[in-house]
């Protein structure tokens, strides 16, 4: 099935991917974000946020950013 998954982290993209029925979030995170603590990332489907066991649709919106920014400095 085909979902629109935006990576927020660096450069950031967005793309129209497949994945397998049953695919959860957190399979879906660590598939494609490998060595990063999904802890680290606010991830949201169809702009809500979500937890770690939501199981994906056919068309969701999967959209994840990075709760820390390498770098940012302290106002």
């Amino acid at each position: 099935m085909k979902i629109l998954f935006l990576n927020h982290d660096g450069g950031g993209f967005a793309d129209h991917i497949e994945i397998e029925p049953g695919t959860t979030v957190e399979t879906l995170f660590r598939s494609r974000l490998k060595g990063t603590d999904p802890q680290d990332s606010l991830i949201r489907v169809n702009r809500q946020p979500v937890t770690a066991g939501q199981l994906l649709q056919e068309g969701d919106r999967v959209s994840i950013t990075p709760r820390k920014i390498e770098g940012a400095a302290l106002a």
